[in-house]
């Protein structure tokens, strides 16, 4: 499905700088991740987030974001969603899919794009210099607490 939008509609939303307007609109929100834990070799195993919609946070629990990178304890990232309102908030919940798009966004750190069943849409970098974020095979799953 995410195949659908296309190359190009794909690679001019990564390539929209933090905050900017993109292709899909101005971002309805951010999000700040940071991981618990980090095993070697399978990468961030689960972790929590804000969701910050209309000046209000949110609390979510994340699971299935992994990380490439060997000796690394902790992870933060940071992203903007599309596609969310506060009448709509429980859309936020979801299985997450996407393209793991392994490209430099701002400040060295590789991005990636994820979509849920409900339309809702992330840019999510890290926010270390050089780590790469991927979504585990099964997707990523994020809940409000």
């Amino acid at each position: 499905m995410l195949v659908a939008l296309g190359a190009g509609l794909l690679a001019a939303w990564l390539g929209a700088s933090a905050g900017a307007e993109g292709p899909l609109g101005p971002p309805s929100a951010s999000i700040s991740i940071e991981s618990r834990s980090v095993a070697v070799g399978i990468g961030v195993s689960w972790g929590e987030g804000v969701l910050t919609l209309d000046g209000r946070e949110h609390p979510f629990s994340v699971s299935g974001l992994s990380v490439a990178d060997v000796g690394i304890s902790k992870v933060s990232a940071t992203g903007e969603v599309w596609g969310l309102s506060e009448a709509e908030l429980a859309n936020f919940d979801g299985n997450y899919y996407g393209v793991d798009v392994g490209v430099a966004v701002g400040g060295g750190s590789a991005g990636l794009a994820m979509r849920n069943q409900h339309g809702v849409y992330i840019k999510l970098r890290a926010t270390q210099q050089g780590v790469k974020l991927s979504i585990a095979s099964q997707g990523t799953t994020l809940k409000l607490k």
